[in-house]
């Protein structure tokens, strides 16, 4: 393969994480809002993370709006790790794609563990 057929490949892959990056925001700035109002109300109505966790078990919306948010939290993250880590580290980008795509996976674990709490 020649360098610039390699070149044009790399820079096609770095648009779509972009674009992939900013689409993950979109979805998580609404998420964030719903979460912080939530939590605000039910804070302001005195409820404790026991009482709140209680409402919660079960809720089919609760879960799904949790699981979005754990799934856009690692697509955002992941990607804005590997971008720090390609322009603060002399790592190869194997081993920077490795880095984000491990962090990616511990995120979505424990995200999704966090979820199951919830629900």
């Amino acid at each position: 393969m020649s360098e610039r057929v390699i070149s044009e490949a790399g820079g096609r892959r770095e648009v779509r994480l972009f674009v992939l990056q900013r689409l993950s925001a979109m979805v998580l700035a609404p998420l964030v809002i719903v979460h912080l109002a939530t939590m605000v109300y039910a804070i302001q109505d005195g409820l404790s993370a026991a009482e709140i966790l209680s409402r919660t078990k079960g809720s089919f919306v609760w879960g799904t709006i949790y699981s979005a948010f754990v799934i856009a939290t690692a697509i955002h993250a992941s990607i804005g790790l590997r971008t720090i880590l390609g322009e603060m580290t002399p790592l190869r980008a194997t081993v920077r794609d490795l880095v984000a795509s491990l962090f990616a996976i511990l995120v979505l674990g424990l995200g999704f563990r966090a979820v199951g709490a919830v629900i």
